[in-house]
């Protein structure tokens, strides 16, 4: 089995490891109810996606 030939740096082990980060989650507004939701997802207050109604939700007493 191979096995490396000189200690790798922090700097170059750390280089190789920039695009392994966490990003913030993106979120929109939805049009019917001016909610924050996930983009591409059900309204999870009203049920409307994309102008339709998708979900029914009963009123919430």
């Amino acid at each position: 089995m191979a096995l490396p030939k000189r200690k790798i740096s922090r700097s170059k082990r750390d280089k190789g490891r920039t695009h392994k980060k966490l990003t913030a989650t993106q979120y929109t507004t939805c049009p019917q109810c001016q909610e924050v939701k996930l983009p591409h997802r059900v309204c999870m207050d009203c049920g409307y996606y994309n102008g339709q109604e998708i979900i029914r939700l009963e009123a919430q007493k």
